[in-house]
């Protein structure tokens, strides 16, 4: 695997800029199947956020940013926020987030949790096998099986085509769907949302092999690279198939008064 080249480094500054452009689009696109959300540039941030509502019962707001110091990042977020929000601090790998956690504690936030940021370049795909039969949801009865799966609703009928931002997997045992997964294109990378498998078959190789299967898909599909999210369970999981650690997102919230 290709070593991650230190922040200060020119390549690894426009990496880490890619991948939070695929990380704040695709995020957008996942919470807009529901209403449109907003990625948006506003100063040195990104805000994500609803577009206009007749009224406004707005969901949370995601301020995202790297390289800002708190200070700035508290100046711009008050200054445009509707009400509600959070902050997302992208740290690169070899950069020191103490600092960073100790200027939002000064200026009154929380620390609420951190997730790795990965990515896959798709150079090398390795192939699993598991118990389970991997496919793509493509039709409308597969939809429903995992609406009632995941407990959501049903997905659209355009994202069931060929040419869809969206792709849909499912993992099925016994015909029951136990896993899933989506892959959002975003330009020429993908973002990957919502992976999920039932607790009573983990450990039987079936994310492996779900997640190997939509990455064969994104690279098909010109995909130059992979991004997510990771918790830190799914961190183990996510360098076996071939995702690198490329930064580590903070996210802080204001404390209540």
């Amino acid at each position: 695997m290709e070593e991650i080249a230190p922040s200060g480094d020119s390549a690894f500054k426009r990496a880490i800029a890619d991948a939070i452009r695929v990380f704040v689009h695709g995020f957008a696109f996942t919470r807009s199947l529901t209403h449109p959300y907003l990625a948006e540039r506003v100063g040195p941030l990104w805000a994500l956020r609803d577009a206009p509502r007749p009224r406004d019962d707005y969901r949370n707001e995601e301020w995202v940013a790297h390289g800002v110091e708190p200070a700035e990042i508290d100046r711009v977020v008050r200054a445009h926020t509707r009400g509600r929000f959070a902050i997302c601090l992208i740290c690169a790998v070899d950069e020191p987030q103490a600092p960073a956690s100790a200027g939002f504690k000064a200026l009154g936030y929380r620390l609420l949790r951190t997730e790795p940021l990965m990515i896959h370049r798709l150079a090398q795909i390795p192939h699993f096998d598991a118990p389970a039969v991997i496919e793509r949801v493509t039709t409308v009865e597969t939809a429903k099986q995992l609406a009632k799966a995941a407990r959501m609703r049903p997905m659209a009928s355009a994202h069931l085509t060929s040419d869809s931002t969206l792709r849909q997997y499912v993992a099925r045992v016994d015909d029951q769907v136990v896993g899933w997964v989506a892959s959002i294109a975003v330009a020429d990378a993908t973002w990957c949302s919502n992976m999920y498998v039932r607790p009573d078959v983990r450990r039987r190789g079936i994310a492996r092999a779900m997640l190997c299967r939509m990455l064969q898909d994104d690279l098909a599909a010109g995909a130059q690279q992979a991004v997510l999210l990771a918790s830190h369970t799914g961190a183990k999981l996510y360098p076996v198939v071939g995702y690198e650690q490329i930064g580590t997102l903070l996210l802080f919230t204001p404390r209540r008064p």
